[in-house]
């Protein structure tokens, strides 16, 4: 049976924060060294922080950026032990950690629509969550956005884990369903379904946006760092959103700048990468870039009490603000 490990990681990180919690480092030229986990590996959907960079946006607002391309929970950990002091994570990572005392807030919501959905092939007749029943489902485990977007959508449906068959297949979706060694898989609706497509594949696509608002993927902090230092939020969030709104204004030209920062592009096939990069923005956009919905975050936390990863209600209150977007 497969392991549900956020928790697991969170208390681990709660032990971290006994450490010592050093602040941002000055260097050369008094700038400010933020080391920033994005949680996956380089990536045209980072083209927002590539531009940022390239634009000099972030050397013009003090602060010299070292992207880190690790894992999202171990980003929660070292952030919630003060250790570091920003990263990018998904909705459901903060409030976990929050339940397990991690003091992780959220403070700049990057994705307005949550980017998970399920695919499968249109000979499965798979069109809407209910469809979903009796199915063989493949995601990467059971922990991270595909896991709690596609328990989102059951659940949508008056389904629950127990009337499908979940199989763990790291994330080797487009692989699964073009074998069909799957029925459908949980994907990340900019990325697999493009690749699928651009294999000669017909699909259908469920995206949980399209059933539920769930808090999704942002910009994290902690309340020592907002606390001491907000001029540094601040600045994080004001630069970020410029090299956010400057990617959706000109996305040709963010993927020319991606093209110094993720080495596979240089290889790879333009259409299919600025289709992701297109899907992404889409689920970017809002009237107020950065903004988080407070129902999304309410949304989230039913999500999570219903799966049992949250024993009780928070106070959402302390897990987001928009301070630094109004």
């Amino acid at each position: 049976m497969l392991r549900r490990t956020i928790p697991f990681l969170a208390i681990v990180a709660l032990a971290l924060s006994a450490c010592a919690t050093p602040a941002p480092q000055q260097v050369a030229g008094s700038l400010t060294h933020v080391r920033l986990p994005l949680g996956y590996v380089p990536n045209i959907q980072f083209a927002p922080l590539y531009v940022a960079l390239e634009k000099g946006y972030f050397a013009n607002a003090g602060l010299e950026v070292e992207f880190d391309y690790s894992f999202e929970t171990d980003a929660v950990s070292l952030v919630g032990a003060n250790t570091l002091q920003f990263a990018v994570v998904s909705g459901e990572q903060v409030l976990l950690a929050r339940a397990q005392g991690l003091p992780v807030v959220y403070v700049c919501a990057w994705y307005q629509q949550y980017p998970v959905g399920v695919a499968s092939k249109v000979e499965q007749g798979i069109k809407t969550p209910a469809d979903l029943k009796g199915k063989k489902i493949g995601l990467p485990g059971l922990f991270g956005a595909n896991y709690i977007g596609l328990d989102a959508l059951l659940f949508s449906a008056g389904l629950s884990e127990k009337d499908v068959t979940l199989d763990s297949i790291g994330f080797n979706q487009v692989a699964a369903l073009a074998a069909d060694q799957e029925d459908a898989v949980s994907i990340y609706t900019a990325n697999e379904p493009v690749q699928l497509k651009a294999q000669g594949y017909e699909l259908n696509e469920i995206s949980v946006a399209d059933y539920v608002q769930l808090a999704s993927n942002g910009l994290i902090t902690n309340e020592a760092t907002l606390a001491a230092n907000p001029t540094l939020v601040r600045q994080m969030t004001s630069v970020f959103l410029k090299g956010l709104t400057e990617t959706i204004k000109d996305p040709d030209e963010a993927y020319d700048v991606s093209l110094k920062y993720v080495d596979e592009l240089a290889n790879a096939d333009r259409a299919t990468q600025m289709e992701i990069l297109r899907r992404s923005m889409q689920l970017w956009r809002a009237d107020v870039l950065g903004r988080s919905d407070p129902q999304a975050w309410q949304n989230m936390q039913n999500t999570l009490l219903k799966m049992g990863l949250l024993k009780a209600p928070l106070d959402l209150s302390k897990a987001f603000t928009n301070e630094f977007i109004d």
